[in-house]
């Protein structure tokens, strides 16, 4: 008896020492195998948004390649990926440099560059205006319209007209908002107020439907 109490302890004393060291091992083999399954579950989902994305959204570089003046995809074998498009986002841009410039002239009280800047500020707002509208003239005359799709499934031609029309009418209500402003400050209005305070609160919300496009550009663009 005296024996199997001495294995016993012995073997006890053994399980004390090397059970921790084994369910450390097991817990770190546990969590490589969970980051493993993690990484095939990432990989995986990653996967099935490029088959989404090959099915379901052509590429920008087949679709918005049409410039005016150069036919609608090819010109003499001339292809103009996302150039027209990049043009539309460099005339907002500088539009809001131009609403900048008649911000300052206000802090300034300069009445005559407050209105040269709103101005040009305005007619950036149609020149944007006016290519969004050339660009879907140019789709529903290809026969894109919100429920058929030539480029690939109506979900594409449904999310195009439907975020650039969102973003369009903010561009529009901008550019009434401008000229509201612009014959107030031919008028005198804010001259007589003693500050163009109006012309700050426009100015932030030009600069967020700019903004807005940059991401619009991006995202739906680009991607």
């Amino acid at each position: 008896m005296d024996g199997n109490l001495v294995k016993f302890q012995f073997g006890s004393n053994l399980i004390e020492k090397f059970t921790p060291e084994v369910v450390a091992h097991a817990e770190v083999a546990h969590g490589a195998e969970a980051h493993a399954d993690h990484t095939d579950y990432f990989i995986e989902k990653m996967r099935e948004v490029g088959i989404f994305s090959e099915t379901h959204w052509p590429s920008p570089d087949l679709v918005f390649n049409h410039f005016p003046g150069f036919g609608i995809f090819d010109f003499h074998g001339m292809h103009l990926p996302l150039i027209f498009v990049s043009l539309m986002t460099l005339i907002l841009i500088l539009s809001s440099v131009t609403m900048v410039l008649g911000v300052e002239a206000g802090q300034r009280m300069d009445k005559k560059a407050v209105g040269k800047w709103m101005f040009w500020t305005i007619i950036g707002g149609f020149a944007f205006l006016s290519c969004q509208a050339w660009e879907w003239v140019q789709f529903i005359g290809a026969g894109s319209l919100m429920d058929s799709n030539p480029f690939g499934p109506s979900t594409f031609a449904a999310l195009f007209f439907g975020v650039t029309g969102f973003h369009g009418f903010h561009v529009f209500s901008g550019v009434v908002l401008n000229i509201i402003i612009y014959i107030n400050v031919l008028r005198g209005t804010y001259e007589k107020r003693g500050h163009y305070e109006m012309v700050e609160k426009v100015g932030l919300y030009w600069h967020f439907v700019d903004l807005v496009w940059v991401f619009v550009f991006t995202f739906f663009y680009l991607i």
